[in-house]
């Protein structure tokens, strides 16, 4: 756990340039084709159903986040850079908020469930902080969630015979109704993720 706490506290401003850019790439890419190419709507085709499992093993689906908007990054525990770094902003984000964090669900879902278990994924995002839900599952459980929600996930081999994850590195905005509002971007400012976060809260306060 020790490992894992300078995780959280380390200094993440050195983070590559070359992820930032990579990143914001195959996001785009992924908002505007489908699996084989062709063109979709970026918005409509954002979100749907899921069924994935949390830290202790119970079954979390999308129906149980129904009451409040939500926010999810899609990562693995792995990841050297953009998730340990994204983490700590979402921390950062819920500490800002003060007593409206709670209006919100915050979710860390993998994609790379050959390794990050329950046990391992929790111990991971706990972390950080204990409001963001870690989820996990079966490949065709997260296969489904990834597909549902456009995400970028690819194996990569490594030289050593081990293997890393490219991902998706935005952050996904959702509503109460699960339908996609928007993503805060890898590296933004944190004056605009709040902003985005408070107009998050304040829509859904206003349809209630």
């Amino acid at each position: 756990m020790s490992g894992l706490k300078i995780v959280r506290y380390g200094a993440w401003a050195a983070v590559a340039v070359l992820a930032i850019a990579s990143g914001a790439l195959v996001y785009t890419q992924t908002m505007n084709s489908d699996s084989r190419g062709a063109l979709v709507d970026p918005i409509s085709a954002i979100g749907g159903p899921f069924e994935l499992v949390n830290g202790d093993g119970t079954t979390v689906t999308d129906t149980d986040l129904a009451d409040k908007p939500k926010v999810f990054f899609f990562g693995f525990t792995f990841c050297p850079d953009v998730c340990p770094t994204t983490l700590s902003e979402v921390q950062g984000w819920i500490d800002k908020l003060g007593p409206d964090a709670d209006k919100l669900h915050y979710a860390f879902i993998t994609v790379d469930p050959e390794r990050d278990t329950p046990e391992v994924i929790s111990e991971y995002v706990s972390v950080f902080d204990d409001r963001i839900l870690a989820l996990t599952g079966s490949k065709e459980q997260i296969d489904a969630a990834i597909k549902a929600y456009r995400v970028y996930a690819k194996k990569v081999p490594l030289d050593d015979g081990d293997y890393t994850m490219d991902h998706s590195a935005a952050v996904f905005l959702m509503d109460k109704d699960n339908r996609f509002v928007g993503t805060i971007a890898y590296g933004e400012a944190e004056e605009n993720a709040l902003k985005k976060l408070n107009r998050l809260i304040e829509n859904a306060e206003g349809t209630s």
